[in-house]
C-alpha cells in the first residue's frame, strides 16, 4: 500500500489490489506509480468528479507525454485511489 495527502490535507491511499486493476486495465502505466501519486499530492487540474464523494486529479507524464487522470472517492477525511488513466488533454 502506498499514500500521499491531497492538496486539502486529506490522506490517499493506493492499495495493491487498486494498483493491479490501474496497471491490468493500463498496462502503460506499470512504471508511473509516482505520477499517479503525484497527481493527487500537487495535481496540475482537480475537478469534481460525477459522484460528490469523487475527484478528478489530473497530472502531466512527461515520459509518457500525457495527462494521467487518477479517481479518488472519499470517506470523511480519507480518500481511496479507485483507478487512474491516461487521457490525451484535460476536459
Amino acid at each position: 500500500m502506498w499514500e500521499t495527502t491531497d492538496p486539502d490535507g486529506r490522506r490517499v491511499v493506493l492499495t495493491f489490489e487498486r494498483w493491479r486493476h490501474i496497471v491490468d486495465a493500463h498496462g502503460e502505466l506499470k512504471r508511473h506509480r509516482e505520477v499517479v501519486l503525484g497527481a493527487v499530492s500537487h495535481p496540475h487540474e482537480r475537478l469534481s468528479a460525477r459522484r460528490p464523494s469523487q475527484e478528478w486529479f489530473y497530472g502531466w507524464s512527461p515520459s509518457r507525454r500525457q495527462w494521467i487522470r487518477v479517481v479518488v472517492h472519499y470517506e470523511g477525511d480519507r480518500g481511496f485511489i479507485v483507478t487512474a488513466f491516461p487521457r490525451r488533454s484535460i476536459p
